[in-house]
């Protein structure tokens, strides 16, 4: 059983910058791959980013790619998402998602556990 939490959301104006953490149990994290996804009111969960087990792989969603950036520290059993040039739209409940695989996946149906999510608004 892997458990997942995330921290780091906030209220932010827009062009403003968060760092989101996600904390892992289990003393195999260095070998999952690890996503971040988000849901705002009344759409689908989204990918956001991805990032490999050894961090050499990392997938962006077109809308966050060049102000987002997803690293992990398998020595902390953490995974991060750095976000500049925040905008309204990017206004959601932001989840952290482990794939057992290993590999970057984009597909929310190859993450086998997730967390709670945390909330991310960005004003205008």
């Amino acid at each position: 059983q892997v458990q997942l939490e995330e921290s780091g959301g906030g209220l932010v104006q827009a062009g403003g910058s968060l760092r989101l953490s996600c904390a892992a149990s289990g003393r195999t994290f260095s070998s999952y791959g690890m996503g971040w996804f988000r849901q705002a009111p009344g759409k689908e969960r989204e990918f956001v980013a991805s990032v490999s087990w050894g961090g050499g792989a990392t997938y962006y969603a077109d809308s966050v790619k060049d102000r987002f950036a997803i690293s992990r520290d398998n020595a902390k059993n953490t995974v991060y998402l750095q976000m500049n040039s925040l905008k309204p739209e990017d206004t959601a409940v932001y989840y952290c998602a482990a794939a057992l695989r290993g590999y970057a996946s984009i597909r929310r149906n190859e993450y086998d556990y997730w967390g709670q999510g945390t909330q991310v608004t960005v004003s205008s």
